[in-house]
């Protein structure tokens, strides 16, 4: 399948909802590590999500679970530079690299990245210099502490108002250097600094970040959220998901990220028949 066409771009229109597919280079993410390690295995998943509905792939060449192990620039580059050129070369679809290493964003926007998704909000080195030499979009995370320890017991004054702080001394940074807000996406960082409880009280309040003007992204598919209150294994938390999901767009997301874009797809076809 050769699906390529004009250059792809991410916008958002008046309750367009899009599908960010998640596609893990990595030997050790929490639910598909090793499946995609391989390039033509990540594009036949590619052309998999894009037939299902998918208008983002979202790269990822470190694993960011709790517990997770650093990954040097060298090897995250060699995993996912090699991946995103064949995408581009192969597919007309919007991609996006799930990184917070300045190296690997600034060679990520050389080779075509259309999006950079940084859990780490450009706070790393040179991370905001590279972004404000660019023109894509860039998503802003919430993370309370790193991932090797966020899990462990996070504290919150706050919590929603503690996160929209951080998004609002963000958004000056990046508007500091020259990344103009328009570019800015939101995530609330579901599982990264959180308890169970707090990821749910985060999720029934996601409408309290939309004054702040910019789009949401959510990322809830497969997470511990679900399986510490469902008691459920990682692969049996498909229902969890979609709920989650289809809570997260009433509430306001304009872009979900998941593992399960046919069954997502068919979860908001179904809300939006309804309004």
């Amino acid at each position: 399948m050769n699906i390529l066409t004009s250059p792809s771009a991410i916008s958002f229109k008046s309750n367009d909802i899009q599908i960010m597919g998640i596609l893990n280079v990595t030997p050790d993410s929490f639910s598909d590590g090793g499946k995609f390690t391989h390039i033509d295995k990540a594009l036949n998943q590619v052309e998999n999500m894009m037939l299902d509905g998918a208008s983002i792939i979202d790269i990822g060449g470190e694993s960011t679970r709790p517990g997770a192990v650093d990954v040097s620039v060298i090897d995250e580059i060699s995993r996912t530079i090699p991946v995103l050129q064949a995408i581009k070369k192969r597919f007309d679809v919007s991609v996006s690299i799930d990184t917070s290493k300045s190296a690997v964003m600034s060679e990520s926007i050389e080779h075509g990245a259309d999006l950079i998704n940084d859990v780490r909000a450009l706070q790393n080195d040179n991370c905001l210099n590279v972004v404000s030499q660019s023109d894509i979009p860039v998503c802003l995370m919430h993370m309370q502490g790193m991932p090797r320890t966020m899990q462990t017991n996070p504290r919150y004054i706050d919590l929603i108002e503690d996160i929209s702080d951080f998004f609002i001394q963000r958004i000056k940074a990046c508007q500091t250097v020259g990344i103009e807000k328009e570019r800015l996406i939101l995530d609330p960082g579901f599982g990264f600094g959180k308890t169970v409880e707090q990821n749910y009280q985060l999720l029934a309040n996601l409408p309290k970040f939309k004054s702040i003007g910019l789009p949401l992204l959510s990322g809830t598919s497969r997470k511990s959220m679900i399986g510490q209150l469902l008691n459920r294994d990682v692969t049996e938390r498909l229902s969890g998901s979609l709920t989650t999901a289809i809570l997260a767009v009433q509430n306001g997301a304009s872009i979900i990220r998941v593992h399960d874009v046919k069954e997502t797809m068919d979860a908001i076809k179904i809300l939006k028949a309804t309004c």
